[in-house]
This record gives structure tokens, sequence and C-alpha cells, in this order.
């Protein structure tokens, strides 16, 4: 018969099993990693600082202003009997665009037309007419009284020599020298009256008569313009912006009817940094961008002037507008191209990070692993490539990513994959 054989459990204490279960696990969780931990390296991406070319690029916000721009007034108050032209119409350079009520103006340029002919009339008359008829008639005056003198005189001396033979009575001769006193006298006058005409009287009828026609066509004249006024005409060929009035209502003198502009050309007028403008010439290349689109210009003025209030330089840049795409008074971006640094330390604009202090530094990565914080100084910036002038020589490797956070010392290794963002091309950030 086999025997039975009864087995007890054992019994151990729980409390002291469970505290050992937790230090073996602790322990087991504690044993750290060769690769991880403090010491572990930061992957970054790093590129070499290398000599090349980088072009300084200024750019600057402003406004957009027309090529031309005129404020059409009318130069007399009259009411607006019609426009021919809407806002948004083209219209060339005299061309009429309105019309003021000039019925009052005709009827006085009418009669000052008629005024103006009735003196020159007058003028003819003068000249070609009267005045040449008074002096041929005194100088047939004067041949009539001289041949009657002659007469006289003929006469009186016949008389004489037979008064002195004793053959004429003394009564004849007295009437021969009473007639031969009467012609006497009556030559002279003839004689001085034509004198007068010849001397005086022609210049004087002509000078009045020509004032008389000056002053008829002066006011004919006036007339005129008076009635041109009423024609409104576009003084430049543009596009018609504003227009305020309505036919029908009140044009006041020196009060605009209209405004026109020439779009064919736009000019963006930037503020630039006086340091940055100590680099621009006139003619230089620029890009007028705004948010109807672009447009390639050249540098057409730099003011002689800082603004004091803003230490910026005034900036003209003219573009074509051929499709009037630019509208003026918008805002515009600017980017003008400055020149070319050919021989420059360049990095990629990434690898700039900014100190505690508020100094430019690089972090390099260095032959033993690390990071080493180099404090820099920058010329060109742009959002691809920096120039550094001082601080990092070609051939460092800076780190363009993975950087921020990082201690000078750290250790890091190089990544192998490339950064995921593409490089632009370089764009002076100024």
């Amino acid at each position: 018969m086999t025997p039975t054989v009864h087995l007890r459990p054992l019994h151990f204490p729980t409390t002291a099993f469970a505290a050992a279960l937790i230090t073996l696990l602790l322990a087991g969780c504690s044993k750290p990693d060769a690769k991880e931990g403090g010491d572990a390296a930061a992957p970054v991406h790093a590129a070499k600082a290398v000599i090349g070319p980088i072009e300084r690029i200024v750019h600057a916000e402003g406004l957009l202003y027309p090529i031309r721009q005129s404020s059409v007034t009318s130069k007399i108050s009259a009411p607006v009997r019609e426009f021919r032209v809407n806002r948004g119409d083209h219209v060339k350079e005299g061309e009429i665009i309105a019309v003021l009520e000039n019925r009052d103006l005709a009827a006085a340029l009418g009669e000052s037309k008629s005024l103006y002919d009735q003196a020159q009339s007058a003028y003819r008359n003068t000249t070609a007419g009267s005045l040449p008829v008074d002096i041929n008639k005194a100088e047939a005056d004067e041949r009539a009284a001289k041949e009657v003198l002659d007469a006289a005189h003929n006469l009186r001396e016949s008389r004489l020599e037979l008064f002195k033979e004793g053959a004429l009575a003394r009564r004849l001769v007295d009437e021969a020298n009473v007639a031969y006193a009467q012609a006497k006298s009556q030559y002279d006058v003839a004689q001085k009256q034509l004198q007068t005409i010849q001397a005086i009287g022609k210049p004087e009828q002509t000078q009045a008569a020509k004032d008389q026609l000056d002053a008829a066509k002066a006011r004919y004249e006036a007339a005129q313009a008076q009635m041109s006024y009423s024609e409104i005409r576009s003084p430049i060929s543009g596009v018609v912006a504003e227009r305020p009035l309505y036919p029908g209502e009140m044009a006041s003198a020196g009060t605009p009817l209209m405004t026109i502009m020439d779009i064919s050309s736009v000019i963006a007028k930037v503020n630039v940094p006086q340091s940055s403008a100590a680099s621009l010439k006139i003619g230089m290349n620029a890009t007028i961008e705004t948010a109807e689109g672009q447009a390639q210009g050249k540098i057409t003025v730099i003011s002689p002037a800082v603004n004091p209030s803003s230490t910026t330089v005034e900036v003209w840049v003219i573009a074509t507008n051929s499709t009037e795409k630019l509208k003026p008074g918008g805002a515009a971006r600017v980017a003008i191209s400055a020149g070319l640094v050919p021989d420059a330390i360049v990095v990629p604009s990434t690898a700039l990070l900014s100190s505690h202090e508020g100094d430019l530094t690089v972090l390099v990565a260095g032959s033993d692993g690390a990071a080493h914080e180099h404090q820099v100084t920058a010329g060109i910036r742009n959002p691809d490539l920096t120039q550094i002038l001082e601080g990092v020589k070609p051939g460092d490797q800076v780190i363009v990513s993975g950087g921020v956070g990082l201690d000078d010392g750290a250790k890091i290794r190089i990544a192998e994959d490339k950064p995921a963002e593409d490089k632009p091309e370089a764009a002076d950030h100024e």
C-alpha cells in the first residue's frame, strides 16, 4: 500500500518579497545605454563656409505714384453742360473732356467779332482810302493856287510896264497888285495845308486807326479765350481717376473737375536706410512688386538729403507699366540690385544664431566632435546666404540645423541626410 504524502504549502513573508522584486526591476532599468544619457551626441546638419559671390539687394517698401498726374480745373465759373468721359476712360492730350454752359460767351464773341471787322475796315479806309484822297486834293489845290499866283504876277508886271510908259491908268495897276496879293495868300494857305497833311495828318490818322484796330482785336481775342475756357481739354494723356461733379452742377474756377493720371509708367518712392543708400546709384536695376504683379525698373532719383525724423533717404524707382497692372496709391515692395561682391566668405543664412547678449553667432562643428560657438560679424544678409566679415574662415563646418539650444562644447554628430528645405537664390535683406 502506497503511503500518502501530504504536501504542506510554504509560506514566505509577502512584504519582504515585494520589496525585493521592485528593487531588482529598478536596478535592471537603471543600467545606462552606452549610446544614450547626458553625454549623447546631438545630430546636426552642417555646411562649409566657402568663398564665393554674393549679390547685394536692398529691400524697401513704399508707395506707387503715376509718372504724371493733372487735376483739371476750369478758369471760369459756369454749369457743366456735358462730360464726355467717365472715370476709368483713357484720354489723349488736347481732347475735349467736358463742356461748360457758354451761350452768353458765344454772344459776346459774336459782338467782339463784328467790332473787330469794323475796325479792320476803318483802318483800311484810312491807310488806302480817305487819307490818300486828302493828300491828292491838297496837292491839286496847291498846284491851282500856284497857277493863279503866277498869272497874277505876270498881270501885275505887265500893267506896271504899261503904267510906266503912260499907256495904262494907275487904278488898273492897283487892281493887279491886289489880285497878286490875294493869289499869293491863297497859294501860301494851300501850300501849308499840303505840308500839314503830309507831315502831321498822315501819321496821326494812321496811328489812331491802328490803335482802334488793336483794341478791337484784343477784345475779340479775349472773347475767344473766354469761349475756349468753356471747353475743358485734357492737359495730358492718361486715365480718368476722379470726376467729382455731374452734368448740371456748377464748376467753380480753380476747383478740380477731374483728375487724370498717366500710368504708362509708375514711380515707387521708398525710404532706404542711410547705410544702404550709400551703395545705391542712379540707373541701378530694381524690381517693383505689388499685390497685382511686378515690373522691372531703374533708380531715377536718390535724394541728396536725409530725412531727420526717420534717418532714411528717399529713392525713386521708375518702371514701365504698359499693362497698367500696377495701381498708383498702392503699397509696393522694391528690391534694388546694388552690385555683386565676388570674393566673399559666405555661409547659409540658417547658420546664424543670436546669443543671450544679443550678439550674432554661429556654431562650428569641430574635429573633436563638439560644437564651438563663434561670434561673427555679418555683411550682406539675404534669405539664402550671408556674408561673414569676421569670426569664420573658409572651410569651417558651420551647423545649419539642429544647433538651436546647443551649448558651446556640446557633443554633436553630423547627420548623413540633408535638410529638407531647398536653398533659394541670394537676395539681400537690407
